[in-house]
């Protein structure tokens, strides 16, 4: 199936993810000011999208991050080799006091109508610290690669990092692979590092190598520079605005095939209206929308990516790519934590119509 991408058909790696691997502590619905227990996640907006793509799709993925040696790199490490995720670390020893460390997400769940709240300790963060030349990119690609994923939380961390992402993305496009990025706006990461400003110029040095990106209308405004619509959306779930700015994204930078987003419509912390659109070389589809009953809504974005990739890289339709996205970011929404619970079997069901009603 033609997106105007020369998809390569096989690759020791179907899809590789740059970025900063992180745990999550979740104290569930109960604010951290009042919490006495947690969870602990493995995340990383990067490295979610090869961690569904591997426990969920069975693709082959790896991951290329920081490390550091101490107790809780090792938690980190065990998960990812648990999700079936290639690593490929750049290893940092820890000072047994102040780091390097790996970073720690905060984030409660929220319950009706009190939101989740998220907050991050990335004080001397192992992955802000990866330059130009912290990997060996033509080892890592030897046996073929076939995707290549990072993101605009990575390209936030520090000077270094969006250079690293820049030397990757041509790399792999050396290599023969599709480029991605999801844009990930994050407002509290950007404004200590310059602003939406330099958010801007940053991302727009990135944009040059990339095929398929990811983002919603506040991610192309802020992390693009893109003028926002002239007209209101209807609603959160109309997609005429974001398709009305494509036009100027694809003007800005020609090499980009594919845009795509979810739509979310949120009701209370627990109950969204959710769907999802592209845009792939001029043609626009929508998603169907589905209620979701949301347990925890982190990742949901990024099992979308990992969906829609997926679809992609199996040849399927842009419809039926769209339709598997858009199934397992939703199914995610369902599970704890930042990546997959789901089997294909589930996700392609969902994709095809299926309701929740009993598996006896």
């Amino acid at each position: 199936m033609s997106y105007g991408l020369n998809i390569r058909p096989e690759g020791s790696l179907d899809l590789l993810s740059l970025g900063a691997l992180v745990h999550r502590v979740d104290p569930g619905v109960i604010p951290f000011r009042k919490a006495s227990a947690f969870e602990i996640h493995v995340s990383g907006g990067e490295f979610n999208v090869a961690a569904n793509l591997a426990d969920c799709f069975g693709l082959n993925t790896g991951v290329a991050s920081a490390m550091v040696s101490y107790p809780i790199g090792d938690l980190i490490a065990e998960r990812v080799k648990a999700m079936g995720v290639r690593p490929f670390y750049k290893r940092f020893e820890h000072d047994g006091v102040n780091g390097p460390n790996m970073a720690t997400v905060y984030s409660d769940r929220g319950l009706g109508m009190r939101a989740p709240v998220v907050f991050y300790n990335r004080c001397n963060e192992a992955a802000a610290r990866l330059k130009p030349g912290d990997f060996d990119w033509a080892r890592i690609f030897a046996g073929g690669v076939r995707w290549f994923h990072s993101g605009g939380i990575f390209a936030a961390l520090s000077p270094t990092t969006s250079e690293v992402i820049i030397e990757g993305m041509q790399a792999a496009k050396a290599a023969g692979a599709i480029v991605s990025l999801d844009l990930n706006f994050r407002e509290k990461l950007w404004k200590i590092s310059g602003g939406q400003d330099r958010a801007v110029e940053v991302i727009s040095r990135i944009m040059a190598n990339v095929d398929v990106l990811v983002g919603n209308e506040e991610d192309l405004q802020k992390g693009l520079g893109v003028p926002g619509p002239e007209v209101a959306a209807k609603s959160k779930l109309d997609p005429s605005t974001f398709f009305g700015m494509i036009g100027r994204v694809v003007e800005m930078y020609p090499n980009v095939k594919v845009v795509a987003t979810t739509l979310r419509e949120v009701h209370s912390t627990n109950r969204h209206s959710w769907g999802a659109v592209t845009w792939v070389n001029g043609q626009t589809y929508v998603s169907p929308t589905c209620e979701l009953d949301v347990l925890d809504r982190v990742g949901g974005g990024d099992g979308f990516a990992a969906g829609l990739f997926y679809g992609m890289l199996s040849g399927e339709s842009p419809e039926d790519a769209l339709k598997l996205g858009w199934a397992h970011g939703a199914l995610l929404t369902t599970f704890p934590g930042d990546t997959t619970m789901a089997t294909v079997e589930q996700v392609r069901a969902f994709a095809q119509g299926g309701s929740a009603r009993i598996q006896r």
